[in-house]
């Protein structure tokens, strides 16, 4: 397992990562994502840390908190052999405090997530979404709080907008607030939003991301083919209204050229994605998810090879779109991009 620091911090995280979303699934998100138990989770725990794979994320939504409850039972007398991550902001509750990034809130949060795993401190707090009511003033200052309490190592945060994210690391530059080092955002080749703006802020500032949903939805699982309808077993019948969404030609296009660079290679399609993925510039880690042990082992077999420059080519063309304005004469005008040169 290749190591990695996490943005600017002197924090070493694995490159691939372990998504606990499909612990203790509840609902017709979660539970359709995986209802893996304790025991399941413990098992799937062993082969992450025989492989190097040491960071577990999850967050307080995730089925009403059970995802943390049974990550805390997998690692159970083995905490100083693993890294935590969890988010927090999202609704908990209907009460008008049970939502957000509010001190009340965050104090709350922590607690309850620290005894849902078991364990006196949490190693990434992620904000799960920007709260739009709350002073970025009160949400800073509350997690320095936490952080100097010593229940909390680093903050991160999920899901934010360039703007709410430069915002918030200038106002904790000026105050002397915990910096964000870690930024959990969606990045597939078929979802490559991330490159516009947050790719080129994360790099400046040292904000690692965090890549969640590295097979778009599943959808790069090998198991979509043009003209064939969803397999049976595809998890897209119940959970793609939930999903980033993808234009069925670019996805079939991005497909056809998995399919070649895994013939030329012998990996297979979503082991290619993910090892795209490690490539990228900012990406600290890859978080992947698996129901079972089969999945696990097939994920862990995209580190420890590389793409060839071509092929990472061929897999860039696939992909690429048009970009949104005001991004877009960078990379069409060659005034504009002799000025602004793409990072990737």
């Amino acid at each position: 397992m290749d190591y990695r620091n996490l943005g600017a911090s002197g924090l070493k995280v694995p490159a691939l990562s372990f998504g606990a979303g499909t612990f203790g699934g509840q609902g017709p998100l979660f539970g359709a994502w995986g209802t893996t138990d304790a025991r399941e989770a413990r098992r799937l725990v062993d082969i992450c840390l025989e492989a190097g794979l040491t960071l577990f994320d999850t967050a307080d939504v995730y089925s009403n908190g059970a995802s943390e409850e049974v990550l805390g039972e997998a690692i159970k007398g083995r905490r100083n052999e693993v890294l935590i991550s969890t988010k927090t902001s999202l609704p908990m509750g209907d009460g008008p405090n049970d939502a957000g990034s509010s001190r009340p809130r965050l104090i709350k949060a922590v607690e309850d997530a620290l005894r849902r795993l078991g364990t006196d401190h949490i190693d990434l707090l992620q904000l799960h979404a920007f709260d739009a009511h709350t002073p970025i003033e009160e949400v800073l200052s509350t997690l320095g709080d936490l952080v100097r309490a010593g229940k909390l190592r680093y903050v991160g945060v999920s899901n934010f907008a360039g703007w709410e994210l430069m915002k918030s690391l200038a106002l904790a530059e000026r105050h002397g607030y915990p910096r964000y080092v870690a930024h959990q955002v969606y990045y597939s080749l078929v979802g490559r939003d991330y490159e516009w703006e947050l790719m080129p802020l994360g790099r400046h500032q040292g904000v690692g991301a965090l890549v969640w949903s590295p097979l778009g939805w599943g959808r790069l699982t090998g198991k979509l083919r043009r003209g064939q309808p969803l397999p049976e077993g595809s998890r897209l019948h119940q959970t793609a209204e939930f999903g980033p969404p993808v234009d069925d030609e670019r996805l079939y296009a991005v497909v056809d050229a998995l399919d070649e660079v895994a013939k030329e290679t012998g990996r297979s399609v979503p082991q290619i994605a993910i090892n795209w993925l490690l490539q990228r510039p900012t990406v600290s880690s890859v978080i992947i998810g698996a129901r079972n042990e089969e999945q696990l082992r097939q994920n862990l077999g995209a580190v420890g090879w590389s793409l060839t420059a071509e092929q990472i080519a061929r897999l860039d063309a696939a992909s690429s779109v048009t970009a949104p304005y005001p991004y877009f004469p960078y990379r069409r005008q060659e005034g504009f991009a002799r000025l602004n040169p793409p990072i990737v």
